[in-house]
């Protein structure tokens, strides 16, 4: 292994000096080319040398010595800094893995990645491992530490959550505490573990990030004061502009569920603004087809289009996160000493590069992908197929409760009352209604409602993806709900529909139940497939793998079926409480 987290050893600083001096070769020289000094803000003709997996020099002067050295004529190419992901969730279906591998190809060389699941899939031992695992693979990869789980947890699981805070804030992978969905806990619900937790954060000199949509300018300012440093729930550029004047480093998201980005820089341009140096792109967590042309490119390229100057489009997809994260030594420029993540593009208004080096070494070349895969073996560090050791009964699958959950897009879902009989067999295709089953991975409890809005006729569907990694079912028939369930274990783990007796859709997550242990490309294909078949069944949204998602979600409006029960959000109270099973 070349690269250190935090540092090279001894003996590689003393190579990387010696390349200065022509005691020893770069491994590889990018001659005469034009690349993006993010200090200077300028496009400069000269020539960059790389040992390994560091840039040793970037400038006019050429090596002393290159015996073996490969050497790239790139007069015909612009270099800009590997781009920078500052706010991964890298389960979205997929895997932190081929999320990474894939993001390097399209030019996305360094991520910041959610913790969330590894709270919920392994045990601390054993996702401190895959931390280093995940150093082999081609992108830099970084963490935070979530405070809040986003649901509502029984007693025994919150404490177990809440035991793995602190050791995770302290791990030095992680560069960020939070995102801090429960901020309304520490706000007005006195919630002083977490604040302490956010000064522990400030005393390791880390920086804290907030998730304040909708967030007033008191609500903003109070936040401040009690340490938040950045913030990416801005959905308009007046909201944008807020944020900065507070003070905070401002995410600007172009999502699968929030595709803002277009109308804010649209937005920032009729305002006139013209500083940049403390906004950031994301893509925050979007479900795979939405990566089909990369991950920060397109939030680029979007720039571009919009009139933002190139240095600056280019500056907010790499630099202005690395200073932002206290990593600017280690990445989002092409000074000397800084990882070689280099992207290689044929003009500065196509951000798509033609070539990608990540770590010194190509991870596309000529627009041809280049992609060893890191090995990990999974299973070492916890994550196997799903293994449930109990079965659904006729008891799990009783709908007697009086209110049910109403979706008024793909996440945000409102209470009603229920007013048809739920003792059928299957319910009604005249109507949207469906049965909603939350049941505990380890079968000690279920809770029941109905759903409406998220399909007209499908029979069943069964998901081990969900937020808190416990079992959704849903569907128009019992039966079918019950063959979906029976195939999901089949398979150990993954998303199953189920219609008039016949699996009609399978997506193995043999990863804990949670993630799919496939390379990207595949991985868009299969979703693809799910959508047009739940669409075909009446869902009339565009990201139900979000729906799976938030369905327990409690940083969301307004009821969420959860591990304690049907929520009210706002009133943070358990309306229906979870039955023991």
């Amino acid at each position: 292994m070349n690269e250190q987290r935090f540092r090279w050893r001894n003996r590689q600083l003393r190579e990387h000096t010696a390349v200065v001096d022509g005691r020893l070769a770069p491994t590889k020289l990018i001659k005469n080319t034009t690349y993006l000094n993010v200090y200077l803000k300028q496009w400069i003709q000269g020539h960059i040398w790389i040992y390994n997996d560091r840039i040793i020099y970037s400038g006019s002067e050429l090596p002393p010595l290159v015996e073996g050295t490969e050497v790239i004529d790139a007069s015909d190419s612009y270099i800009v800094p590997g781009y920078i992901e500052p706010h991964a969730h890298p389960f979205q279906l997929y895997n932190p893995r081929s999320l990474a591998e894939y993001a390097a190809q399209t030019g996305t060389t360094t991520l910041i990645n959610d913790n969330l699941m590894w709270l919920f899939l392994t045990d601390q031992e054993k996702a401190f491992s895959l931390l280093e695992d995940f150093m082999e693979v081609s992108a830099s990869m970084y963490w935070w530490a979530r405070f809040d789980s986003q649901s509502a947890l029984p007693e025994e699981e919150q404490e177990e959550f809440e035991n793995q805070v602190l050791p995770w804030l302290h791990h030095d992978a992680v560069i960020q505490g939070g995102e801090i969905t429960a901020w309304p806990d520490v706000l007005y619900g006195g919630d002083d573990q977490m604040l302490h937790w956010m000064q522990e954060t400030k005393r390791s000199r880390k920086p804290l990030e907030g998730h304040l949509p909708g967030a007033s300018w008191k609500t903003l300012v109070k936040m401040k004061l009690l340490g938040l440093d950045s913030e990416h729930e801005s959905m308009t550029a007046d909201e944008v502009i807020e944020r900065l004047s507070h003070g905070y480093q401002t995410g600007l998201r172009y999502s699968s569920i929030r595709p803002d980005l277009p109308d804010i820089l649209k937005g920032l341009l009729e305002k006139n603004h013209k500083q940049y140096d403390r906004m950031m792109f994301t893509t925050d967590g979007s479900t795979p087809g939405f990566y089909r042309e990369g991950l920060i490119n397109p939030c680029i390229k979007i720039a571009l289009e919009a009139g933002i100057e190139d240095i600056d489009a280019y500056m907010m997809g790499s630099y202005q996160a690395a200073r932002h994260f206290g990593i600017e030594d280690r990445v989002g420029s092409l000074a000397a000493g800084r990882l070689a993540h280099l992207n290689f593009l044929s003009d500065p208004s196509d951000p798509n590069p033609h070539s990608v080096l990540a770590k010194g070494e190509w991870k596309k070349r000529d627009h041809q992908p280049v992609s060893p895969t890191t090995d990990i073996d999974w299973k070492k560090r916890g994550l196997e197929s799903l293994s449930l050791e109990w079965d659904l009964t006729e008891d799990d699958l009783q709908f007697s409760m009086p209110v049910g959950m109403n979706m008024v897009n793909e996440v945000i879902m409102k209470p009603y009352a229920i007013n048809l009989d739920a003792s059928v067999e299957r319910l009604p295709d005249k109507n949207n209604e469906a049965f909603l089953t939350l049941i505990d991975r380890d079968g000690k409890w279920t809770v029941n409602t109905l759903l409406k809005g998220f399909t007209d006729s499908l029979g069943g569907l069964v998901s081990s993806y969900s937020n808190t990694a416990d079992i959704i079912l849903l569907g128009k028939s019992r039966s079918d709900m019950k063959l979906a369930f029976k195939r999901m274990k089949e398979i150990g783990g993954g998303i199953v529909l189920a219609n008039q007796g016949e699996i009609v859709f399978e997506l193995p997550l043999s990863l804990g139940g949670m993630m799919a242990d496939m390379p990207m490309a595949e991985l868009m294909e299969e979703e693809v497939e799910l959508k047009e078949q739940l669409k075909s069944f009446g869902y009339a949204f565009d990201d139900p793998v979000y729906t799976l998602l938030f369905l327990s979600s409690m940083h969301l409006p307004f009821i969420r079926i959860t591990p304690l029960g049907i929520m009210d959000v706002k009133k943070d109270e358990i309306l229906y409480p979870a039955i023991m099973r």
